[in-house]
């Protein structure tokens, strides 16, 4: 097995095009913002990342302004970019999105997983089951982020793709926060998951991505519960509240 290759050595590839270089660099930074490299309050130096990625201030400004679009970053005057805070309160909104927008995965433009995919994704139940024996919080989190990332190929609208990776970035970081605060019991969580994706599994070897997408809208809405009860927002809410 090959290591992957560091963010530097991908942006050598002379066959990227800008268009690549941009998003290679944008996923780099968003992925370290959601593992918490990157902590809140943090400021991005665009000549500190310009000097790592190999590239002039431009592009790495380019990549902020995205990043503070999708409400990641801000621009501070007199400071400089900033890494926002995620807050469950603030966030609860967009949390409840995903559910009804992961639904739309196996309506609009959804595509049959193939072997190929089947087989990709057994790999990752496989490593699934790694994590639920000896995982991290962190690697937990990176590897949803492969799950979910994997599980878009399901549809090829592009809209809805932007979309659902817009928000779930958002969140990300907020059950990442409460499982290194002790708010969450880990080996509970990885059990869920692992059920999920095994579920997941079930439904892609029959070919029905409209189980699929309910499996993972279950999920979203449960994960969202389990949140609030941790940090109390979910005292006194009606059902239909919590979804």
């Amino acid at each position: 097995m090959t290591d992957t290759p560091s963010p530097q050595e991908a942006l050598e590839d002379t066959g990227l095009t800008v268009r690549d270089r941009h998003a290679l660099m944008h996923h780099e930074i968003r992925q370290r913002i959601c593992l918490l490299d990157y902590l809140p309050g943090s400021r991005l130096s665009e000549a500190a990342l310009a000097k790592e990625f190999g590239t002039s201030r431009t592009p790495i400004r380019r990549v902020l302004a995205r990043l503070e679009d999708e409400g990641l970053v801000q621009s501070v005057h007199g400071v400089g970019t900033v890494v926002t805070d995620a807050d469950l309160a603030e966030l609860e909104q967009v949390y409840r999105l995903r559910v009804e927008l992961i639904a739309l995965t196996a309506r609009l433009d959804p595509i049959l997983p193939d072997a190929t995919f089947i087989a990709a994704f057994d790999q990752l139940v496989e490593r699934g089951a790694v994590i639920v024996a000896h995982g991290t919080a962190r690697a937990f989190t990176q590897f949803d982020i492969d799950v979910f990332q994997v599980l878009l190929r399901l549809t090829a609208n592009q809209p809805l793709r932007e979309t659902l990776e817009r928000y779930y970035f958002q969140t990300k970081r907020l059950w990442l926060r409460a499982a290194e605060e002790a708010q969450l019991d880990l080996e509970e969580e990885f059990r869920i998951f692992q059920h999920e994706l095994e579920a997941i599994q079930l439904a892609l070897r029959a070919g029905d991505v409209e189980a699929v997408a309910h499996i993972q809208r279950a999920h979203i809405s449960m994960s969202l519960k389990r949140l609030q009860l941790k940090s109390g927002l979910g005292k006194g809410l009606a059902p239909s509240m919590i979804c």
